[in-house]
């Protein structure tokens, strides 16, 4: 089965509709009074799980590429990639600005008293410097350190489930379902992890 590069367009149409659809559906029920009983933890959480969702989006295109043997799908991951990104960027400022109300000297307090929040700003550095790396120009000039540096999602497969496990005060099953995806998507990337961790000199 091949996909086109027709094809292969209108699936990254499809995508950004796809990931768009949630920001826009949580924009309606702010703006129509329908995000909870409280819509600022409501937001928070909303994005954060966006986040994760794209994440988990991102990791499992490699895996469908290879045993459906679309070549061409792995052309989305950029873009997929880019959402994790958005979505992040989202949750961090909700936290700051509606939690926080953009009270810096608070936010240190509360990353010494909430170890999870800092497991999720080094998430969301990481996330930004790949995205940052992530167009085709940077890649072309960073050759043979471009991968290596991108590998680094890994890192965050571990960091945002952990965010999210550490983050619930009582619901632990669904962070704990997220975790067992993650680790198993690392998994099956354990020859690559391994390459990557301890390249041959």
């Amino acid at each position: 089965m091949r996909l086109s590069p027709r094809g292969v367009f209108w699936l990254k149409v499809v995508l950004h509709v796809v990931f768009l659809l949630p920001a826009l559906y949580l924009v309606a029920l702010v703006m129509t009074d329908n995000a909870g009983g409280d819509p600022v933890q409501y937001i928070i959480h909303y994005t954060g799980m966006g986040a994760i969702n794209s994440l988990l989006a991102t990791l499992l295109i490699s895996p469908i590429a290879k045993h459906f043997k679309l070549a061409a799908l792995m052309q989305t991951r950029r873009l997929v990639g880019l959402y994790v990104f958005a979505y992040a960027l989202l949750h961090i400022v909700a936290f700051i600005s509606l939690d926080l109300l953009f009270a810096w000297g608070l936010l240190f307090e509360e990353v010494i008293k909430r170890p999870y929040i800092l497991v999720g700003a080094a998430a969301l550095m990481i996330v930004t410097l790949l995205a940052l790396t992530s167009p085709n120009k940077i890649k072309r000039k960073m050759g043979k350190q471009w991968q290596p540096l991108h590998n680094w999602i890994y890192v965050v497969a571990l960091l945002a489930p952990i965010h999210f496990y550490w983050s619930v005060k009582s619901e632990i099953i669904e962070p704990s379902i997220y975790i067992a995806l993650f680790v198993g998507l690392l998994l099956y990337r354990r020859v690559s992890i391994k390459k990557w961790l301890m390249p041959k000199r």
